[in-house]
């Protein structure tokens, strides 16, 4: 397993743009990622390499996770971008995009070994599950190793790459709905597109010990899409959202932490069992419901999210 990291809100932030960079070393975000794929214009690329350097050993980034993305596998710069970065110990790990087959993760491993150099621990990788084939791969992908630590969705490729009509990351498209019968009156119910790639990334990253990391809601100024859409996240069982604008980053960790009417819950359901261990039972009835220690494994990761509030 991972060492315990509250990921619950992910910024993603271009790396060449200064100015975002340092709001989001002062942010309330418990991660941050630095980017060097699609959030960069190609003529910037080199000057978001540099930036990126200069911020990672410049900034004051407190007890966030501090990652960067790469960019794509295939990409002529990914090898000197590692290069470049590898040996910074502020880095805490590199973003995969596009991830898809084992051998290009080992690669990569080996790449980012050399570029280590004298770190004291290694560069994590996470890896991004962003099209059709890598979500097909997903398990093999969580399993290849150690230095594999987290899977992300990528919500807007992820729907490209299997043709789907959306015009909003993290948006199902308007017309898949599930249509009743006439003698109902056609009743409308919206289906939603990220169901299956969800659970299925979350089942990998589970099976394999990895944080689960959902994708970002496009729609930055919509609050309720935002808050919505992570405490689905978070009701799943994900440890954390991808946010694009530091207004998400309230709306989405209040989302992951648990209520003030789950921890007085939390707090009946330890109380109880710690009264049925000292009467040499092992199950209880609290609030008419039955509890065993499945809800104490649940309710111990349920308050690991509570972290800063």
């Amino acid at each position: 397993m991972t060492a315990p990291r509250l990921t619950r809100t992910y910024l993603a932030v271009p790396a060449h743009r200064a100015r975002l960079v340092q709001n989001a070393a002062a942010s309330a975000a418990d991660a941050v990622f630095l980017d060097l794929e699609d959030a960069v214009p190609p003529a910037e690329k080199a000057t978001a390499l540099e930036a990126a350097a200069t911020a990672l050993t410049t900034h004051d980034w407190g007890n966030k996770t501090v990652s960067v993305r790469l960019n794509a596998i295939d990409s002529p710069s990914i090898r000197d971008e590692i290069k470049r970065l590898g040996g910074i110990e502020r880095l805490d790990a590199f973003i995969i995009p596009k991830a898809e087959a084992v051998a290009d993760i080992t690669r990569i491993n080996d790449w980012i070994t050399d570029a280590a150099g004298s770190r004291d621990n290694p560069v994590e990788m996470e890896l991004l599950i962003e099209t059709a084939r890598g979500l097909v791969n997903v398990e093999a992908l969580a399993a290849c190793d150690a230095v594999v630590t987290g899977l992300h969705l990528g919500v807007g490729d992820f729907a490209a790459s299997i043709g789907a009509r959306s015009a909003e990351i993290g948006a199902s498209p308007q017309g898949y709905k599930h249509i009743g019968s006439a003698a109902d009156g056609h009743p409308e119910t919206p289906l939603d597109l990220f169901a299956y790639p969800m659970m299925r990334l979350l089942v990998a990253a589970r099976a394999f010990g990895l944080r689960a990391i959902d994708g970002p809601c496009g729609a930055f100024r919509d609050a309720i899409a935002t808050e919505a859409t992570a405490r689905k996240a978070a009701a799943m069982g994900f440890d954390g959202k991808q946010v694009i604008h530091p207004t998400q980053i309230e709306p989405t960790r209040n989302a992951f932490i648990p209520s003030d009417e789950e921890l007085a819950n939390a707090q009946r359901v330890i109380a109880a069992m710690e009264e049925a261990e000292r009467n040499g039972q092992a199950a209880v009835t609290v609030d008419g419901k039955m509890v065993d220690y499945a809800n104490l494994r649940m309710i111990r990761r349920l308050l690991g999210f509570k972290g800063q509030m």
